[in-house]
């Protein structure tokens, strides 16, 4: 029940718990159970709202930095990657493979105020050897989610 509980959850976190019973096919009670099991476990971590800034007055800009840091000795990756998770800008922090180390998403007012943080804040870290700003000029899919879905036509077609 477990997996098949998370990946409904993940997909729909709003569900009602009553909706969430029936397509288990177990009692609410024990659903509840399992959810708050998994919440003090820390398996579920957060429960989140998926928006599309672009149809808002809010301008918001978001940006993968690519980080390539020297690791620290008995450290590894975690320390860096906690010292940059900490300032508020950042949204996620992943060790990544390939050419860079770490992949940071963070979100600003302006291009200018993301280039500022990686200039004045990330790049200053001791440890941080460079990096590489990728902006995200539009999302067609977040989570899972179509967020620029393909406009029909709908003018109407004229015959002779």
């Amino acid at each position: 029940m477990r997996e098949e509980l998370l990946a409904i959850v993940e997909k729909n976190s709003r569900i009602d718990l009553g909706e969430l019973a029936v397509l288990l096919g177990k009692p609410e009670a024990e659903v509840a159970d399992e959810l708050a099991a998994m919440e003090k476990e820390g398996v579920i971590c957060g429960y989140h709202t998926l928006i599309d800034w672009e149809k808002t007055s809010n301008e918001k800009v978001t940006a993968l930095i690519e980080v390539r840091v020297t690791p620290q000795r008995g450290q590894g990756f975690d320390r860096i990657a906690e010292r940059i998770y900490q300032y508020p800008e950042v949204q996620s922090v992943y060790l990544i493979s390939g050419g860079y180390d770490l992949m940071v998403i963070l979100e600003g007012k302006s291009l200018r105020e993301i280039s500022a943080f990686v200039s004045d804040k990330l790049s200053t870290l001791d440890t941080v050897l460079s990096t590489a700003t990728h902006f995200i000029l539009k999302k067609y899919k977040d989570h899972g989610t179509v967020l620029s879905r393909k406009k029909e036509d709908e003018r109407e077609m004229i015959t002779p």
